[in-house]
């Protein structure tokens, strides 16, 4: 089961995405639910397509070295080199070394009909076609040329490998990659790549939203423990507004109650044993040593 609740903006934009066949790059919060977006992807458009789309989110996590061509393959040179040393200097195949990344496997999954993507890569190959939803995680980690250098590939949903001359692959024409991509904002992204992308922000969920992801997560909310849960998500709202370095998102905000319903907290009714867990337990609501003084001096004066 996907825990996830997806805003009717943002299936909207998935869809909208789809339509014009355009990159949706994602923005919003760490801990707002960016990345478990590309799971909800999946299992909403395998429920629509009746299982048309390779069963996993092929994920490819950005890292500050990432280059352009990592997203589509890699190439163990140093493997290659050594292999060929240990062979008296013969030349080692080398599809050998080379292993097909996230958007390389996409590509190959929508056209098992060509199976030198198994031959050379020793990749297994689906029966029939399949859709894939292709991940690539906090792209703006990576260098600045590393989004300039995809817009063709991602684009056309083709990519060469260079160690192999006269060898490109492409996309089967009827079938779909959905390629997401999310960013923290952390440094911006060239004007060219936003240009070809559909966006959307993921504002940070407050009111009904706010407890529908909480019972999504940690279960109903009972009339026995609806005071407490009331207590402790005013509370959640006030340290975000104290918070001076990293204000608590919704993965904090989830551990933090989980630890406090383990403890007893929700149904406790004693004030300072109360006060008593949520101050033992900040560690899992802030994480940074100013917050946790802001919190803790909010904490003081808190209805508990």
């Amino acid at each position: 089961m996907i825990k996830y609740i997806a805003s009717p903006a943002q299936q909207y934009a998935l869809e909208a995405a789809l339509e014009m066949n355009q990159p949706l790059l994602i923005t919003g919060e760490p801990g707002t639910g960016k990345t478990e977006m590309a799971d909800w992807a999946l299992d909403y458009l395998n429920k629509k397509t009746g299982n048309a789309y390779w069963p996993e989110v092929l994920r490819f996590n950005t890292k500050t070295i990432s280059k352009a061509t990592d997203l589509f393959y890699t190439y163990d040179a140093l493997s290659h080199f050594q292999a060929a040393n240990l062979r008296g200097g013969q030349t080692a195949s080398v599809e050998q070394f080379i292993a097909l990344n996230a958007f390389g496997k996409a590509v190959a999954y929508s056209d098992p009909a060509r199976t030198e993507f198994a031959e050379k890569f020793k990749l297994a190959l689906p029966p029939k076609p399949m859709n894939s939803v292709v991940l690539i995680d906090e792209v703006d980690k990576a260098p600045r040329d590393f989004t300039n250098d995809l817009l063709d590939e991602i684009l056309n949903y083709r990519f060469a490998i260079r160690e192999i001359p006269d060898f490109m692959a492409q996309k089967a024409p009827d079938s779909r990659i959905v390629v997401i991509l999310t960013s923290n904002s952390e440094k911006n992204l060239p004007d060219a790549f936003l240009r070809r992308c559909a966006f959307f922000h993921i504002e940070f969920p407050k009111g009904k939203l706010l407890r529908d992801i909480v019972e999504l997560h940690l279960g109903a909310i009972t009339p026995e423990t609806k005071q407490g849960y009331d207590r402790l998500l005013a509370f959640f709202e006030r340290a975000r507004e104290k918070s001076v370095r990293k204000a608590p998102a919704t993965a904090e905000l989830v551990a933090w109650l989980r630890i406090l319903g383990l403890k007893g907290y929700l149904t406790n009714t004693n004030t300072d044993e109360r006060r008593r867990l949520l101050e033992q337990n900040l560690m899992f609501l802030v994480k940074t040593r100013d917050d946790l003084e802001a919190v803790s001096e909010l904490l003081k004066n808190a209805e508990v």
